[in-house]
């Protein structure tokens, strides 16, 4: 492999860890999605190369969806004591609130918000993942920033 490669991996690597990491609020489990959204790139890089930064930002908040998603199925006795968030994060009442509100948007518009606003994805890179221009990005994006404003209320500072 050559130098470029394994440091465009490490670059990536970071892109699918701040995905899922914004999304679980836990070290551990947001590595855990980047290093299994690399592995799914590495097998198709033939195909995503091109658009390896938004693809694998897109890969790595599904998988922290679905991870969110089986945690939630976990059922709690009542002598398990307070095991809902064991690491005593103090923002995950609100990253559930944001979970929620974003499985609520279409998923044009919960995928465009992700890329912009969660992977840290231009508009340019963001249409280029999405295929469609721009423009359409943009629109997208405040669309989908609208509903969540509307969904979270005035506490939650969404930029547009």
């Amino acid at each position: 492999m050559s130098d470029g490669f394994v440091a465009e991996f490490e670059e990536l690597f970071g892109v699918a860890y701040r995905s899922a990491y914004m999304i679980l609020g836990d070290r551990g489990d947001a590595e855990d999605c980047a290093q299994e959204a690399l592995a799914r790139a590495m097998v198709r890089w033939r195909r995503v190369g091109k658009y390896g930064r938004p693809w694998v930002a897109r890969v790595a908040t599904n998988l922290a969806i679905d991870r969110t998603r089986r945690r939630k199925r976990t059922v709690l006795r009542p002598d398990d004591g307070d095991l809902a968030d064991p690491r005593g994060d103090a923002f995950a009442p609100q990253r559930e609130e944001l979970i929620a509100a974003l499985r609520n948007l279409p998923r044009r518009q919960r995928e465009a918000v992700v890329m912009r606003h969660v992977a840290d994805l231009s508009e340019a890179e963001t249409a280029d993942a999405l295929g469609c221009s721009v423009g359409t990005v943009k629109s997208t994006v405040s669309r989908g920033l609208a509903s969540l404003r509307a969904d979270l209320g005035g506490e939650w500072a969404l930029e547009a």
